[in-house]
């Protein structure tokens, strides 16, 4: 589902926009079903979060978070199903991959910074990547609404952003942000340097994350643990086989 060239634009830079995959109904259709979950959810919004040991920051201040969508509607399904992300993790991963976590982020206005950051313990050298996320975008990514920084071709250096940078916090003089209208979706190696940057708006900023990992690695969200029977059902074998349950 991917061409060589993205597969080794993906390689290089250690990031893929791989288009707008959901229509704008589709859109809409997420983002009301979120809001559904914020209101009924409420304080325990994202609670599965902190249940997880896999999960360094499982409250954010200045962000509101959900979690275990893979159990909270079939409208979440394509977030881990759809091909050509699933081709993408493929790419980084090879083809023994799980989900690790199906999250919702959200930005609230003048919050959302986060230090550059990788999602693996340590460097990868040699190409052998552990986790690759997709972040599938519920607003448009604007220069001012705290869209993702991430600093290409940083998968393959043999640093991290705490060893090298005075302060992550800090802007890089590499770094791009993802700049692209709702619907969108980019994969990232997750060891590429990476984080939120600050929603300067008065909207909040939307978005999902489907995060995958090797199957040697823990899932951040145990999937046997809340796979509902609903679900599990619902998904069919390839689903069963990505969520590992």
């Amino acid at each position: 589902m991917l061409s060589t060239q993205e597969i080794e634009f993906l390689d290089t830079h250690g990031y893929l926009d791989l288009g707008q995959l959901l229509s704008k109904d589709q859109v809409l259709q997420v983002n009301d079903r979120i809001e559904e979950l914020l209101q009924s959810e409420g304080e325990n919004a994202g609670a599965e979060l902190a249940e997880s040991k896999y999960i360094r920051h499982p409250k954010e201040e200045g962000s509101d978070r959900l979690a275990d969508l893979v159990n909270k509607g079939s409208v979440f399904d394509v977030f881990y199903t759809h091909p050509r992300v699933l081709s993408g993790i493929e790419a980084v991963l090879g083809h023994t991959y799980k989900l690790s976590s199906l999250n919702y982020r959200a930005a609230k206005p003048t919050k959302g910074l986060q230090k550059l950051h990788v999602d693996w313990k340590n460097t990868v050298v040699n190409g052998s990547y552990q986790v690759c996320n997709s972040i599938w975008l519920l607003d448009d990514f604007t220069p001012h609404n705290g869209a993702t920084r991430i600093v290409p071709k940083s998968h393959k250096w043999s640093s991290l952003p705490d060893e090298v940078m005075v302060d992550p916090f800090d802007r890089h003089p590499e770094e791009i942000r993802i700049i692209a209208p709702a619907g969108s979706v980019f994969i990232f190696n997750s060891h590429v340097w990476h984080g939120g940057t600050t929603n300067q708006t008065q909207q909040v900023r939307r978005s999902i994350h489907s995060y995958f990992c090797t199957t040697a690695q823990p899932q951040q969200i145990d999937q046997k643990k809340y796979i509902t029977e609903e679900t599990f059902q619902r998904i069919g074998q390839k689903g069963r086989e990505i969520l590992d349950v």
